[in-house]
């Protein structure tokens, strides 16, 4: 039964960082398409901050993928120093999580700071 178990958490683990390698891989070729539309259109302030705002929320979903592959994955393991490695890989992750909602989050404050007068005078 425990070998089925790990089996099973094997294949999720695989499963669930396979879909965080697409979000990735999505999210990378749509910010490369978004800067050559903006090498080629010229400097546009406010799409350049589409472009990377969209690209960090395609890794955030991402990451908080992989961190529930870590998590998942830190079951089936018993030996201290891989679930060391799972620990300060999933550390990682989630300060680079943090950071990328956190920007993310004073990008849309921003964002709302600067509509709020246009529509007042509206």
């Amino acid at each position: 039964m425990k070998e089925l178990f790990v089996q099973v958490t094997e294949v999720a683990v695989t499963a669930i960082d396979a879909l965080a390698l697409l979000l990735i891989v999505w999210g990378t070729v749509q910010a490369f398409i978004g800067a050559v539309g903006l090498i080629v259109s010229g400097p546009d302030q406010y799409r350049r901050r589409e472009v990377w705002l969209r690209y960090a929320r395609w890794l955030v979903a991402a990451l908080t993928f992989q961190l529930a592959a870590d998590i998942i994955e830190t079951s089936i393991r018993t030996d201290w120093k891989a679930i060391a490695q799972l620990g300060a890989i999933a550390v990682i992750r989630t300060f680079l999580n943090y950071f990328l909602e956190r920007d993310l989050s004073e990008a849309r404050e921003r964002a709302h700071e600067g509509k709020a007068p246009e529509t007042a005078g509206s």
